[in-house]
């Protein structure tokens, strides 16, 4: 056994541990959307040992009535809303990543398959689907309100994963083969790099109240008064006092919206232009 399958082991083990406490913590102590725990469990079996690091960290319940306190840090926030178009992004690119190897692409055009991908994904499952309470159901209103945040993010998680990813498979040969171990510890690699590239900016959409974070759901936990962010059910907010009304969110004009947008694909093509220098991209 060389160096590297030793670390693979090492990892795959860690990873079957973390995930399972994940599933079971989940199941047993939960109390935010189906959503976000499913974000959360994904983040695990993706990142292993350093998504259920930050899972306790920002995310458990560390005891019936605490989690609104636990999780209001602006830092924690910020982690939770990254998990969701962390585990929707990273899903969508493994998903292409284990498909586009049967066409003997160039890795180009590999990369822009795995993009929209992911795209795709984080955006229309996990980021409209967990944002439904807030619009009444609305799935095309969830989507349009939600398409801003996740361009962004996304752009900043695959400044990280592509270049990563690109860089990783040319030093492996055998990690394109979704059959072979070493590609999903690349993978793993790769979305841990693309959580850490996407964080800063997660936290300032967070911060400026432009994006979600972690939602306890509704009398799920007796919510400690003004804390945290909650999914804002009709029933629950028509009668609360304004200072436990959940937390509105902020807009920016269109122009605003499309400049930062315009700028998040600027990062992420002086990613990929960077990582060509070491790894040639052709299509």
């Amino acid at each position: 056994m060389n160096m590297l399958e030793g670390a693979m082991l090492v990892w795959f083990s860690l990873t079957i541990l973390s995930l399972a406490f994940v599933v079971w913590d989940s199941i047993t102590n939960g109390v935010t959307s189906w959503v976000q725990r499913l974000a959360w469990i994904l983040v695990t079996a993706y990142a292993g040992p350093v998504g259920l690091f930050l899972y306790l960290l920002a995310c458990r319940r560390p005891f019936p009535g605490g989690h609104d306190r636990y999780t209001s840090a602006v830092w924690k926030q910020a982690v939770n809303s990254e998990m969701h178009c962390l585990a929707g992004d990273a899903t969508g690119i493994m998903i292409a990543a284990s498909i586009v190897p049967l066409f003997g692409l160039a890795n180009g055009w590999d990369a822009v398959i795995e993009y929209s991908a992911g795209f795709l994904v984080g955006l229309f499952i996990f980021q409209a689907l967990m944002m439904l309470p807030m619009y009444n159901g609305n799935y095309l209103t969830a989507v349009r309100k939600t398409l801003f945040p996740e361009t962004v993010s996304m752009n900043f998680v695959m400044a990280g994963m592509i270049p990563a990813m690109l860089f990783l498979a040319d030093r492996w040969e055998q990690s394109e083969d979704p059959t072979h171990p070493s590609f999903w510890f690349r993978m793993s690699l790769a979305t841990i790099i693309g959580g850490i590239v996407a964080y800063p900016v997660n936290y300032w959409l967070v911060a400026n109240h432009l994006k979600h974070g972690c939602m306890t759901l509704p009398g799920a936990d007796r919510p400690a008064s003004g804390l945290g962010f909650r999914s804002p059910e009709p029933s629950e907010v028509v009668h609360q006092p304004e200072k436990d009304k959940p937390m509105e969110m902020n807009t920016l004009s269109s122009q605003k919206q499309m400049l930062i947008s315009l700028a998040s694909f600027a990062v992420l093509i002086a990613a990929v232009t960077a990582i060509s220098y070491w790894v040639p991209i052709r299509f």
